[in-house]
């Protein structure tokens, strides 16, 4: 049993699989120096391999969400602003759970989910989540509030901090730092209870936590430290043990909409992409109007908190045929993921046609945007002090700007005040020594107006002018992304997520299209990922093809070739000439995957005496990669297969190497063909 190609032994080529420390063993060194060698190996060859080129196979035997079979399915949507979670049995797919309502609530803004705020007493331990937490910290003394650590949109930290490791800190109100994985946990905890105590409580006994299927929802974009951060802080919140992964899905946010929309009848959407008059408005009009009446639908059905997502493909779907292409664009508080996908008949499952991509233009940026303005007025000195001394009023500031953040709309001709709270005046006025209305004429800011009742008055331009940044980064990366040969002739736009609810992003993106493609947003958009997601954990396997986001290989000696390798690359090994630390490629970057696709290569050891067998992995964001010392190169698993004790007659001894791809992680494995012995990596992505 020598390969899998079938290729006699003695045509294949041998090489040396090294693995990576930092100097090579003395016994290299030892035989280097009989002979000139000018590279330094990045470790010590192992193994070589029996196979030339590696084997790709469809195995979804093994499709790592198979397996034990769970009672309900419950996803969490940890977003950048708000969070919440829903559910669904698995006998009952069809009826989709949202939460209980929360409790409290902002003038003008939906709490169908929470804020994702966290609130930790003095001693650093939990004390409340969403409402709660921001309720608890608004009614804390100033002189008392600056001891407990109080954090918000927090969840951006994984997705612009470099090198994410699991000691990555966070900053607290009061400039206080914790640890990251800690506030993560926390959170999932609190919905883990949550979720428990509301199935305990509708099943009318306590409820088990390994009858659960969790999923956790992840833009896209994010990179694989990020994703596997949430992982490990699901382990720690103890979601999920350690030694049952299969019992967690990481799901991407933009194919969760994807898996919902698929279920859409046309009560359940607004379409604004077509010239005709479609649900009682016409796209040429106002294109608030369309989600104001959404609005009220969905407030009138809203105290069943179940929704029916009927066993059958949507009316929208069915005008679908096989090859047709959709864009889902998902616009959330911290983030923007566009993702393409192509239709598969007859079942209707997905194939991603380009990677996902996007970034950070959620609607948070409109926030910040605020926030220079402010410093424009008062001072970036005095908002750096207020937000400090007076954290709680600061909070109380961003929620009134939210509330009319969510009036903004093309068409508006009134302005929008947004009430100062008393602090903010107060404080103002002993730090500057004059008042509020004093530094708006100082400041030659003309459209935005003092009121006496004690609000900023913002001119409607003076609104939209916040939101133009945000907007022209997303408006950018659509125009862009619709120039790729594989985004052409798009049917569908799906508009998801909290941001899409904006009427001036619909009216930015439908100006971009210019009637290309019909833009579809669905009713209560702010919950179309949670029940996307819940669907997902029910039948994971909807999604058959992926983009691999990484290229990823394993580092092995070649034959030295004059001419062809850097003669700083090469090693002598026993009087024979290797070519070093070369990068042996199992996938490349942006690769089409299909779900449980395996690849699967064949080693033998370089000595029979070899008692490990350590083969290392790494991977690049590049499509090319030539040697694993090259610059954005990462070790990211080992495989260690200890072989010890179990001789083999076998001249060659076979050692397979598989890495299974099309999931939203990647899992690999060594196998000692000879004894059956089987070892699985650890791709690590958060060592530093």
């Amino acid at each position: 049993m020598c390969n899998c190609l079938g290729e006699t032994q003695g045509k294949i080529k041998q090489r040396d699989m090294m693995t990576e420390k930092e100097s090579a063993t003395d016994k290299i060194i030892a035989d280097a120096m009989a002979t000139p060698s000018p590279a330094k190996s990045m470790g010590d060859p192992g193994i070589t391999p029996l196979s030339p080129s590696h084997i790709q196979q469809n195995d979804t035997d093994s499709n790592a969400h198979t397996g034990p079979s769970f009672i309900v399915v419950v996803a969490i949507d940890f977003g950048t602003t708000s969070s919440g979670y829903a559910y669904a049995f698995t006998k009952e797919p069809e009826c989709i759970h949202t939460m209980r309502r929360w409790e409290g609530g902002d003038p003008g803004v939906s709490n169908q989910k929470t804020p994702t705020t966290i609130l930790l007493t003095p001693d650093r331990k939990f004390h409340s989540f969403g409402y709660a937490a921001r309720d608890f910290y608004h009614d804390l003394d100033p002189t008392e509030s600056k001891h407990w650590l109080y954090l918000e949109k927090f969840k951006m930290k994984l997705h612009t901090t470099a090198n994410l490791s699991i000691d990555t800190e966070l900053h607290a109100a009061n400039g206080k730092r914790v640890k990251a994985i800690d506030i993560f946990a926390y959170a999932l905890a609190f919905f883990k209870e949550q979720a428990l105590k509301e199935l305990s409580d509708q099943a009318g006994a306590e409820f088990d936590n390994a009858d659960i299927r969790w999923v956790i929802t992840v833009p896209a974009i994010w990179k694989m430290p990020a994703k596997q951060f949430m992982r490990e802080a699901a382990y720690k919140a103890g979601l999920v043990p350690r030694d049952n992964p299969e019992q967690l899905i990481i799901a991407l946010e933009p194919e969760a909409a994807s898996i919902y929309c698929r279920k859409l009848r046309l009560h359940q959407m607004i379409d604004i992409g077509t010239k005709t008059n479609q649900n009682g408005f016409s796209p040429t009009e106002n294109v608030g109007a369309g989600m104001t009446q959404a609005k009220e639908h969905v407030r009138s059905k809203r105290q069943s908190r179940t929704f029916l997502v009927e066993n059958v493909i949507g009316e929208l779907w069915s005008e679908l045929e096989e090859g047709d292409r959709y864009v889902v664009v998902d616009c959330g508080g911290g983030t923007v993921d566009l993702t393409v996908h192509q239709i598969r008949l007859p079942e209707g499952h997905l194939k991603e046609l380009y990677k996902a991509s996007g970034g950070p233009y959620g609607s948070i940026g409109i926030d910040y945007e605020f926030e220079k303005l402010l410093c424009k007025i008062f001072g970036p000195d005095f908002i750096d002090q207020f937000k400090i001394k007076r954290p709680a009023a600061w909070v109380d500031l961003m929620i009134a700007f939210e509330s009319r953040k969510r009036a903004a709309a093309p068409d508006r001709t009134n302005p929008l005040n947004i009430n100062l709270p008393f602090s903010f005046i107060d404080y103002y006025k002993k730090f500057r020594g004059h008042s509020v209305e004093h530094a708006l004429r100082k400041s030659n800011v003309d459209f935005v107006k003092w009121s006496s009742q004690g609000m900023l008055r913002m001119n409607p331009d003076a609104m939209n002018a916040l939101f133009k940044p945000t907007i022209d980064h997303i408006i950018q990366h659509l125009t862009d992304l619709f120039e790729k040969p594989e985004v052409s002739d798009i049917k569908f736009l799906f508009l998801v997520g909290g941001f899409a609810e904006s009427p001036l992003l619909q009216q930015a993106v439908q100006n971009m299209l210019q009637g290309r493609s019909r833009i579809i947003i669905p009713h209560d958009v702010g919950l179309t990922i949670l029940k996307g997601a819940v669907l997902f954990g029910l039948d994971p396997s909807v999604i058959k093809v992926r983009r691999s986001p990484l290229t990823y290989g394993v580092g092995v000696l070649n034959r030295y070739v004059e001419g062809k390798h850097p003669p700083d690359k090469m090693l002598v090994k026993d009087g024979t000439r290797w070519c070093t630390d070369v990068f042996d490629t199992f996938i490349t970057c942006d690769q089409s995957v299909a779900l449980g696709e395996t690849v699967k290569r064949s080693y033998t050891p370089a000595k029979p005496s070899q008692q490990v067998i350590v083969i290392h992995i790494y991977c690049s964001e590049k499509e090319r990669v030539g040697f694993i010392s090259e610059p954005g190169v990462r070790k990211c698993g080992t495989l260690r297969l200890d072989v010890t004790g179990t001789e083999s007659t076998v001249v060659r001894r076979e050692i397979q190497t598989l890495m299974q791809f099309g999931d939203t992680e990647i899992r690999a494995m060594a196998v000692d063909v000879a004894t059956s012995r089987t070892v699985k990596a650890s791709i690590d992505f958060l060592s530093q």
